[in-house]
């Protein structure tokens, strides 16, 4: 995981409100394969409590992202 302060420079979101869309700069971006496992999921929308619904393709689609296997260790 990132520094908070990075993570808030290089998004521009505060922590616990960062959207992977919209980002000031563009970030690779990597969704957990299992997202591909639902029809829609849920992430932030840039504020603390606000999420958007969209199918895992379609973040993948706006983000330019990649379904990888993420682990936390």
């Amino acid at each position: 995981m990132a520094d908070k302060q990075q993570v808030q420079r290089s998004s521009g979101y505060i922590l616990g409100g960062v959207s992977p869309l919209g980002q000031k700069r563009p970030l690779t971006t990597f969704i957990d394969e299992s997202a591909q496992l639902f029809e829609r999921i849920h992430v932030s929308a840039g504020r603390r409590g606000l999420e958007i619904e969209l199918a895992p393709e379609d973040l993948a689609t706006l983000t330019q992202g990649r379904f990888v296997a993420l682990r936390q260790e």
